[in-house]
């Protein structure tokens, strides 16, 4: 179990020690640079610690503490104070939360949110206050035919793993006709949106398309509804996909089984028993990804939380990476927002726990995208079950293999688009 975490503590003792080191260099002969003399960098971290979504909220805020730790407390020469707001993973609390953050608590940036609805709506705020915004919610709109000028995203839009997915299911699995189910919210449309247009590009077919609340103790209603098919892709986040692949596994299916990045979660392989063997997931993050960054964040989350951190930790992460970056790129000042903002999106990493990434001109991450197998093979960390990454698709944008101008010419995917369409008889 995650134990609470006490940012703003550890936050204030970082500060007495720098108040005290500033006491000290005031006595000096030589003056202190300026940035020394600064206040810190106040960061904000929007996440939900309560209902469904909390576990993914809980990993958010354990990958930004594990990396302030590791910089002990320091982005860009500045030390940084981080304050942390639950949303309670809802548009309204979103948007409660984020005005406290920027008006009560005066951040300089924010991390977050973790769902689409929350960024939705929360947009036009940060658009009106201008501030920076590292977003792990994959809202796509926000970087396409809407896109924000004070957001970027380093995690991937909701359809940005699912349509290489869509694509390795037709052509690699050989899938035909394939029924999908989701939470009933943007999220979710987005995610079988992408996959439903690749899967359809490459030759398959959506024979069935199951919506089900955020809350659903009990899928066996829409499990019942999947048949005339020869595969299923689930898009379940938080502990949702606990439960339905439980739930599926008893129902006695053996159809195989494929899902995006918070789905498949590392996070979730000390909870997924013999029903997840052999899940096909694709994701912006891999718990075996053998590079000396992914090493170091791992061990730095095992020795922090005893945690196995996921697509969300690994996520806020990657974030602090790219903040640090633009902060140091702008000199350790951020108050010219619109040039700090410019030098974010220029941020270019080339060795994360998620590989290189860099940002096209609409604020979203260009990176790898890794499709792995569950299963025993290649366990570690005293797990039973891993995640084996089976095949990478390097720099995937936000538009898979489709021109930008014509991606951008169709509707946004929802529930309705892109249609069902009748699927030939074999």
């Amino acid at each position: 179990m995650s134990r609470k975490l006490t940012p703003r503590k550890v936050t204030r003792r970082a500060l007495l020690t720098g108040a005290g080191a500033g006491a000290a260099a005031a006595l000096s002969p030589f003056p202190a640079p300026a940035i020394a003399q600064a206040a810190p960098f106040k960061l904000g971290l929007l996440t939900v610690k309560t209902g469904p979504l909390a576990e993914g909220g809980i990993q958010m805020e354990q990958g930004v503490v594990t990396y302030l730790k590791e910089k002990n407390y320091m982005m860009g020469g500045r030390k940084v104070d981080l304050v942390s707001a639950d949303t309670g993973g809802n548009p309204a609390g979103a948007k409660t939360k984020a005005q406290e953050l920027v008006e009560r608590d005066g951040v300089d940036l924010i991390l977050g949110p973790l769902a689409s609805f929350e960024l939705y709506a929360i947009s036009d705020y940060i658009i009106e206050q201008k501030l920076p915004t590292l977003s792990l919610a994959a809202a796509q709109d926000l970087t396409q035919r809407k896109p924000n000028p004070y957001l970027l995203r380093a995690s991937a839009t909701s359809s940005q793993a699912t349509q290489p997915l869509g694509h390795h299911a037709a052509t690699e699995m050989k899938l035909k006709r394939v029924v999908t189910i989701v939470e009933d919210f943007a999220f979710g449309y987005e995610q079988m949106g992408g996959f439903q247009e690749a899967f359809q590009q490459d030759g398959g077919c959506i024979v069935d398309k199951l919506w089900t609340p955020i809350v659903t103790p009990d899928y066996t209603p829409y499990i019942a509804q999947i048949s005339n098919c020869d595969g299923v892709c689930q898009g379940f986040a938080g502990s949702n996909p606990l439960r339905f692949m439980k739930q599926y596994h008893n129902a006695g299916l053996q159809y195989p089984v494929v899902t995006g990045e918070t789905g498949g979660d590392d996070a979730l392989l000390k909870s997924f028993g013999e029903e997840a063997v052999g899940l096909i997931s694709a994701s912006p993050y891999t718990l075996d990804l053998a590079n000396e960054s992914n090493q170091r964040f791992v061990d730095e989350m095992l020795k922090n939380y005893d945690s196995i951190p996921g697509f969300y930790a690994a996520g806020l992460y990657v974030n602090c990476e790219v903040a640090d970056a633009g902060l140091k790129a702008v000199g350790g000042d951020p108050s010219d927002r619109s040039k700090f903002m410019t030098a974010l999106k220029a941020v270019n990493l080339t060795d994360t726990p998620r590989g290189p990434i860099k940002f096209d001109h609409l604020g979203n991450v260009v990176g790898t995208i890794y499709i792995r197998r569950l299963g025993t093979e290649g366990a570690k960390y005293g797990l039973k079950l891993w995640n084996k990454t089976v095949k990478t698709y390097e720099n995937v944008s936000q538009f898979w293999i489709w021109p930008e101008n014509e991606y951008l010419s169709r509707p946004v995917y929802s529930r309705s688009y892109p249609p069902l369409t009748k699927c030939q008889t074999t």
